[in-house]
């Protein structure tokens, strides 16, 4: 194999490609990005065995081969490159890589030892809008849960409806937004890594541009330019969110977000390390206390607020709420509650597409 590239184009490709490479394996082919050469263009695939990343560019092809490198190795030394034209070739020795008037030798493994993937799916198709799309994965993915206990919930459930609505949650808060579908052939409900959904995030360029997502047999496949990403789907029940959401309330506050934000940002920089992080809000006489108390003293604030029905003294984690504030985008939020122990919901004051569900905590005090 040989060909010569670009070498910012090739740098590019192999640090989007190397993504899907595996970090913890016994199989050391896993970490490794598989390098195609024919055709005047040159193929990158990567996978973990859960998301399989392939990218493409264009290359002056003098000999066509493949064969498999180690993938973070790669991508940190083509990274650190500036030569404009970069030279690959393969031999027994290994593979050759030439910039400038130099060279370098990385070892290689055998390509046919390189998982099948399987880029042939499309029985359903979702077409969106990039950037809403793009929003909703930014409003929702990071109340995913992060451990393996319950492996369900580190994926998204995605219904597509009438709409695409997006529900993620870890248990202990829950985020739920709606964007519009632009054509689809089949309506299902999928639950999907939030680490797949971040990667196609970061695929997506155009903003007004359209993308299409593919599902078929527990399979979800994105192709956007010359990069394709498949990811498997997570199989099991997701938590019903009819079961969970709050059909009334009994307090409704209206507050300036900002004002709010401020607040809890100060009251958390105190709690910092603090095993439960709580922040704890006193709802009472057109205002909100916002107080915390550590080791290293207390903070209280008061920040004006329109509040509906009756006066509460409640109780949270301040990461979780601050999450939940940034990720709304209106000047006025509101925040409904039930009682001092029962969950509570934010949302914008106007457009409702979105919202976050918290459990608030018991104070001891």
């Amino acid at each position: 194999m040989k060909f010569i590239c670009d070498g910012l184009v090739l740098s590019e490709a192999v640090q989007k490609v190397s993504k899907a490479c595996a970090t913890k394996t016994t199989a050391p082919i896993m970490e490794c990005v598989k390098i195609k050469a024919g055709n005047d263009e040159v193929v990158f695939t990567a996978t973990d065995g859960e998301i399989s990343i392939r990218k493409t560019i264009k290359a002056e092809v003098f000999n066509e081969g493949e064969v498999c490198v180690p993938g973070k190795l790669f991508s940190d030394f083509v990274s650190k490159l500036s030569s404009s034209e970069i030279v690959i070739s393969t031999s027994e020795k290994g593979m050759s890589i030439g910039y400038g008037e130099s060279g370098s030798m990385i070892q290689v493994m055998n390509a046919e030892d390189f998982p099948k993937i399987n880029f042939e799916i499309g029985e359903n198709s979702f077409v969106m809008n990039q950037n809403a799309l793009k929003k909703i994965i930014a409003e929702t993915t990071f109340c995913c849960a992060q451990d393996d206990s319950r492996p369900v919930l580190k994926g998204c459930l995605m219904e597509f409806g009438e709409a695409l609505e997006i529900t993620a949650l870890d248990g202990y808060r829950l985020a739920l937004s709606k964007a519009e579908i632009l054509a689809k052939s089949g309506a299902q409900g999928i639950i999907c890594p939030a680490r797949t959904l971040i990667e196609i995030s970061r695929m997506m360029t155009g903003e007004e541009e359209e993308i299409t997502l593919y599902t078929q047999g527990g399979m979800l496949l994105v192709q956007n330019d010359d990069m394709i990403l498949v990811s498997r789907l997570y199989q099991g029940d997701f938590i019903r969110k009819e079961n969970v959401l709050p059909n009334s309330f009994t307090t409704e506050v209206t507050v300036k977000k900002a004002d709010l934000c401020e607040s809890a940002e100060r009251a958390a920089i105190l709690i910092r390390g603090d095993k439960n992080n709580l922040v704890t809000l006193d709802i009472k006489n057109s205002s909100i206390c916002l107080s915390s108390v550590s080791d290293y003293g207390n903070v209280s604030e008061t920040v004006m607020a329109n509040i509906e029905g009756k006066e509460l003294t409640i109780s949270m984690n301040a990461k979780y709420l601050l999450d939940a504030l940034k990720a709304l985008e209106e000047e006025e939020v509101v925040i409904s509650f039930n009682g001092a122990v029962s969950p509570f919901i934010l949302q914008n004051k106007e457009k409702k597409e979105s919202l976050y569900l918290i459990l608030p905590v018991r104070n001891a005090a």
